[in-house]
């Protein structure tokens, strides 16, 4: 009531006829404009969301950070060098007192000073804990510190290559300051999941209204609105079993790459390749020579095995070869080829990987023992298109349909490939090929553990996925990815039974070839493989083991690759790849390697007389 009251009251005196000629006898205002203030609102770049694994444990959140940073004295007058004398002197301060160098270049302290010296300019970013302690300690009003959120992953390299890295939008000091600019450099995802759901992670930045007097000195600021976190994306991943994965590989192999799926959802629940890399030395930025020395790095630690590498599966192939044989009735169960030592096919001699003749086997015994002479026969009676037809319908050359970008599809030869590559179409000599998974095949890690949850769930194609939901930091859940059905295939009860039980014995039987993927108390259904590639005097060995476990109720499907290096001839899958999975399986189901040691010691002494298991030298493909 009383400002309305006094809000007439100026009215009538305004309109008093002593009013206008007064005004016009004192023209000027109690209060003076300055037409030369500013007034930004600067945005505020929002915390990224997190990253979790499926039980909500983070792989990828955010800290606090602060940065050092110098401000330059207004009005903003100075000349070149002046600047460059009044920041170098600062410059040297901080080195001196944080013991690090600054890298700034003449080029940009001008660049900032001229389009952006109302605002600081950091010396040095994201401080440790004792050069933050020390600058607390007391610094010059000229040098202030910035605290920011940055981008962390606690577990450092696990699952670097499905969370990705991040990296700066251009640079904020080549033009002049506008409303609405970023405070800080924002980041966006540059590679996997950051990059894939940049959108939905980077949240919506805050507001901060600050005014400059005409002098371009701050006399106000006040926060308009607080910038928003983005939402959250939950994984499939299980931590526990992803650092296992990775641990395994770090301590047994140079290079390769394991894959886990949960084959009764289609989740994969671990996806580890190695090596690997820290994306927290992406954070706050990358130096050039860090990204260069990662780029040369002859291993490629930046290189995602598992799903962007595709390799020929060797015997692993042979699963697709057996089924395919078997559904289309071109073989039966109680079918024989004769297993020799090595086949005449036109004018190439094809080998077995064993050099002794192996008699006469049917399918189960063949499989067991990976007979390859046994396959070759198989392979031509059956021709192509079977085996062509049911790689397709076990996902091979095709994508898996999961969000990461640059995902190998692989390859399977038709006459059409052929063709267009080689000038021909596919011929005996490319047959037998085909029927060990060599010659023109390709797998990734990733298809092959999908093709291993398919058998396990006798024909179930559960759509693969990563990602269970969005999230917004409420927990409200925004976007939801469910189990769904690719694909039912039509498979005989009878060929999936066998099929199975052949997969046990590669793992049990005594002529089996993957023996140290055992794991006491399970079956673990598999299949070892062994392939070459690459030219001549570099040949590199693809050593291959895949399955699922517990084979009677499956719970998990697998696949393991172990990348030779060049020229090492002494690399096979049931010696160097089955070991990878029994490690993470003894692991995983709580068995220890002296539980292990022991079975199979009591397992050798009630093979029957003749029987033998091989050693470490003699188990092959």
């Amino acid at each position: 009531m009383n400002r309305l009251y006094f809000f007439f009251l100026l009215l009538l005196l305004s309109r008093a006829p002593w009013a206008k000629s007064d005004l016009l006898e004192n023209p000027k205002p109690t209060w003076e404009t300055q037409p030369h203030a500013q007034l930004f609102d600067f945005s505020i770049p929002a915390p990224r969301g997190q990253i979790t694994d499926c039980h909500g444990q983070p792989l990828a959140q955010n800290r606090i950070s602060f940065n050092l940073a110098l401000q330059f004295p207004t009005p903003l007058h100075m000349k070149d060098q002046e600047v460059l004398s009044f920041a170098k002197k600062y410059i040297a301060f901080t080195q001196g007192l944080l013991k690090e160098p600054v890298h700034l270049s003449d080029q940009k302290i001008l660049n900032h000073y001229h389009y952006r010296g109302l605002l600081p300019l950091d010396l040095l970013e994201d401080l440790s804990a004792a050069q933050l302690a020390l600058a607390q300690e007391g610094l010059p009003k000229e040098l202030v510190l910035r605290q920011t959120s940055i981008r962390f992953y606690p577990e450092g390299d696990l699952a670097a290559h499905l969370l990705g890295y991040i990296g700066r939008r251009a640079p904020l000091s080549l033009r002049a300051i506008e409303d609405k600019d970023l405070i800080f450099p924002q980041s966006e995802g540059r590679e996997g999941l950051e990059e894939i759901f940049n959108e939905q992670l980077q949240g919506s930045p805050g507001s901060l209204s600050t005014t400059y007097d005409e002098d371009g000195k701050k006399v106000s600021q006040r926060l308009k609105q607080p910038p928003l976190p983005g939402n959250n994306v939950i994984t499939t991943l299980d931590l526990a079993l992803q650092r296992c994965c990775e641990k395994v590989l770090r301590e047994n192999c140079s290079q390769g790459a394991i894959v886990f799926i949960d084959p009764n959802t289609g989740e994969i629940k671990a996806m580890a390749s190695y090596p690997a890399f820290n994306p927290n030395k992406f954070v706050p930025v990358l130096p050039s020579e860090v990204f260069e020395e990662l780029k040369k790095d002859p291993s490629a630690p930046l290189l995602p095995r598992a799903f962007r590498s595709a390799y020929p599966p060797g015997s692993t192939f042979k699963i697709v070869v057996g089924l395919a044989a078997l559904q289309e009735g071109i073989i039966t169960p109680e079918d024989t080829f004769h297993g020799p030592a090595s086949l005449q096919i036109g004018n190439t001699l094809f080998h077995n990987w064993k050099k002794t003749d192996a008699g006469k086997l049917n399918f189960l015994q063949a499989f067991t023992q990976s007979c390859n002479t046994w396959f070759y026969q198989c392979g031509l009676k059956m021709k192509a298109n079977p085996m062509i037809l049911w790689a397709h319908h076990l996902g091979l050359a095709k994508s898996t349909g999961l969000p990461l970008k640059g995902e190998a599809v692989g390859n399977i030869p038709d006459d059409q490939y052929m063709l267009r590559v080689h000038g021909r179409k596919i011929l005996p000599g490319d047959l037998a090929n085909m029927s060990i998974g060599q010659g023109d095949i390709l797998v990734t890690p990733l298809q092959m553990a999908q093709l291993s949850a398919i058998i396990a769930t006798e024909g179930k194609f559960h759509q693969t996925r990563l990602i269970r939901q969005i999230q917004t930091p409420e927990n409200k859940v925004i976007a939801a990815y469910p189990d769904r059905l690719r694909a039912e295939l039509q498979l005989k009860p009878e060929v999936i039974s066998l099929l199975h039980k052949a997969m046990v014995s590669v793992t049990e039987d005594p002529q089996g070839t993957a023996h140290r993927a055992q794991v006491p108390g399970l079956h673990v259904a598999g299949k070892s493989g062994t392939a070459q590639w690459g030219p001549a005097t570099k040949q590199r060995t693809a050593a291959w083991f895949t399955g699922f476990v517990p084979a009677d109720h499956p719970q998990y499907a697998f696949a393991a690759l172990y990348e030779g290096a060049p020229g090492d001839h002494s690399i096979h899958g049931g010696s160097h790849a089955a070991p990878l999975i029994g490690k993470v399986l003894r692991e995983l189901y709580g068995k220890n390697e002296e539980e292990h040691s022991s079975q199979q010691t009591t397992s050798s002494t009630q093979r029957p007389s003749g029987a033998s298991i091989k050693g470490e030298e003699e188990e092959g493909d």
